[in-house]
């Protein structure tokens, strides 16, 4: 570690974040009105720490969980109802039909048949003709993904039998922030609800019977002002360029690892950089998201949109802060990084804790509302308690909370923070940023994502088989590759413009960001379902499925995806190799005078 790194490492305390911890203990952040309250709480903190603080005031679509409950049996069941569920507040009857979940995937977003369901079906069909004018019963989180399937398939609403005693709150829309009109088709239209699990069994028991229920839930959705809080911590050479570390805000009820020690985590960071400002070489922005659990993700969301612009011509690398300093959160094997990325990542926090860690692709959750700008990225979840340790807990897994099934529940209060842990967490995000913000070259190496688009390329061809040729991709990443070690190796020597490096390294992440996570178009904001790698290239692992009915389709839609993905890639070899050049040129012309 560079001596500036651990001078201003050394400068990190918990006076501030850990009272802003115990404040946001006492509350509830889930109502529109309460999450204003809340900003303002830290706007004062900020103001009196002596960090100035921007608070914008944006108004965009909430759906906020009021009640839920299922009738069925002669007994009333306790539940939840996700955000953007359609409420029904006066009830809605129907027969119950079982459909039995993916046990290893519970809390899949995928919208793969198999990964959700396993061999409970094997073609929509099936399932239509099963639970077509039915209450689904089904083992998972109330999710988008099997909430779109649901709804598709005719179903009248969904009982989503959570895995534990308690039940978890959540979300059932694929809509990406505030919809626009070209969203509203998928904005959920049937009812659903959570219940635990031991509710759960005797409703799927009376499915299972021939049973009906009916479903109560209630929700309140309109358009809100919600209040944005910013910090801007301005750099001193290329200054126009900045850092983007950020995360949210609400929470279900108190949420204290979910997410109030993120928020204290983004208030000593932006402490510390405010008063190491004149250390910085790029400029760093904080920022605490509203919406984001009643409005899929509507604050930061509305953030990308309204400035899309500035952000993508200056900034460089966006950095996510969920769940970060809860208990027994000391492994970090399900940190979240892009390939270009990892190296960063890895060495940020072993040079913090001693841990090797391992790096995730990012799912498309958290507030990775910058993927169709196209914007290096890494964290969402960082520390999260070891594999063994939770099963020796007989804990299921959840997706924040440092791996505490007190997730989304309203158990997430004061003792799932760790002091210690939480310290270590903010001096790893204080060290990624610091390593981005002061690095001469910008530190993400787009070799390592050209070595994984290859292989995602071979495991695409491989499943496809003699159904279809991907070698023009194949080909595009081999040149792309190529063009890279060329780049790098010049950069290995000290040759070239440093700046004019930087704005390839940054022009790369406007082009294979999109390419390798985003369907939609630059700007808009894709579905919150997973994405797998390639998306548009995705259906060559399913062709074989296709062979008789749609084989031809699915060819179709392969074409196309290979287009867009050979234009990219193309664009992004011309791109390294004029800089390339460019560089060259210049060494022999300064040579020559």
């Amino acid at each position: 570690m560079k001596a500036l790194e651990k001078q201003i490492l050394d400068t990190v305390s918990l006076d501030a974040p850990w009272a802003l911890v115990e404040e946001f203990a006492t509350m509830p952040r889930w109502r529109a009105e309460d999450v204003n309250r809340a900003v303002d709480s830290l706007a004062s903190r900020l103001s009196s720490l002596g960090v100035p603080v921007t608070v914008h005031q944006p108004t965009v679509f909430l759906s906020i969980p009021l009640r839920a409950e299922v009738a069925a049996g002669g007994k009333v069941y306790r539940a939840k109802p996700p955000s953007n569920s359609r409420s029904v507040p006066e009830g809605l009857a129907g027969p119950l039909v079982y459909l039995r979940s993916n046990p290893k995937n519970i809390r899949s977003y995928s919208r793969d048949l198999g990964d959700l369901f396993g061999d409970s079906v094997t073609s929509e069909e099936d399932a239509r003709a099963l639970v077509a004018g039915k209450i689904v019963v089904t083992e998972s989180f109330a999710n988008p993904a099997n909430t779109s399937f649901f709804e598709s398939w005719g179903a009248l609403g969904i009982i989503a039998v959570n895995p534990g005693k308690d039940i978890h709150w959540g979300t059932c829309t694929t809509v990406w922030g505030t919809p626009d009109l070209d969203d509203l088709s998928r904005k959920p239209n049937i009812p659903a609800v959570a219940v635990n699990n031991p509710d759960g069994q005797e409703l799927i028991a009376l499915a299972q019977d021939g049973g009906s229920a009916t479903i109560v839930c209630e929700l309140e959705e309109g358009w809100y002002m919600q209040k944005v809080p910013v910090v801007d911590i301005p750099g001193t050479e290329a200054a126009d360029k900045f850092v983007l570390v950020h995360g949210h805000l609400d929470s279900w009820d108190v949420g204290v690892g979910d997410n109030a020690t993120g928020d204290a985590t983004l208030l000593e960071l932006a402490r510390v950089l405010w008063n190491n400002r004149a250390k910085l070489r790029r400029s760093v922005r904080v920022a605490w998201w509203p919406g984001h659990s009643t409005g899929r993700y509507a604050g930061s969301t509305w953030y990308a949109d309204a400035f899309a612009m500035d952000l993508d011509d200056h900034c460089v690398a966006q950095i996510n802060c969920d769940s970060p300093g809860c208990r027994w959160a000391t492994s970090y094997h399900q940190t979240t990084a892009m390939s270009e990325t990892a190296e960063l990542v890895l060495g940020a926090i072993k040079d913090v804790t001693g841990t090797d860690a391992v790096t995730n692709r990012p799912h498309q959750a958290g507030d990775y509302s910058f993927n169709n700008i196209g914007i290096s990225s890494f964290f969402m979840l960082s520390s999260t308690m070891p594999d063994g340790l939770r099963e020796e807990k007989g804990y299921y897994r959840v997706s924040g909370c440092g791996g505490n099934i007190a997730w989304h529940t309203e158990n997430d209060t004061l003792e799932i923070a760790d002091k210690d842990i939480l310290m270590a967490d903010i001096k790893i995000y204080l060290l990624s940023i610091l390593r981005v913000a002061n690095a001469d070259i910008l530190p993400f190496d787009w070799r390592s994502t050209a070595k994984d688009l290859a292989a995602t390329a071979e495991h695409y061809q491989n499943a496809a088989g003699e159904l279809f040729d991907l070698s023009p991709t194949r080909t595009a990443i081999g040149e792309l590759s190529a063009a890279l070690t060329r780049f790098y190796d010049q950069l290995d020597c000290g040759d070239g413009d440093v700046a004019a490096a930087n704005e390839v390294i940054q022009g790369l992440a406007r082009i294979l960001v999109p390419l390798n996570y985003t369907r939609e178009a630059r700007f808009r904001h894709d579905p919150a379902y997973s994405a797998p790698p390639l998306p548009t290239l995705a259906v060559a692992a399913a062709l074989t499925r296709h062979r008789e009915a749609n084989l031809g389709f699915a060819k179709t839609q392969l074409m196309r995806g290979q287009n867009r993905v050979v234009a990219a890639l193309r664009e992004a070899t011309r791109q390294v190799d004029d800089a390339t050049l460019w560089q060259a040129a210049e060494k022999v012309v300064t040579g020559s005078k």
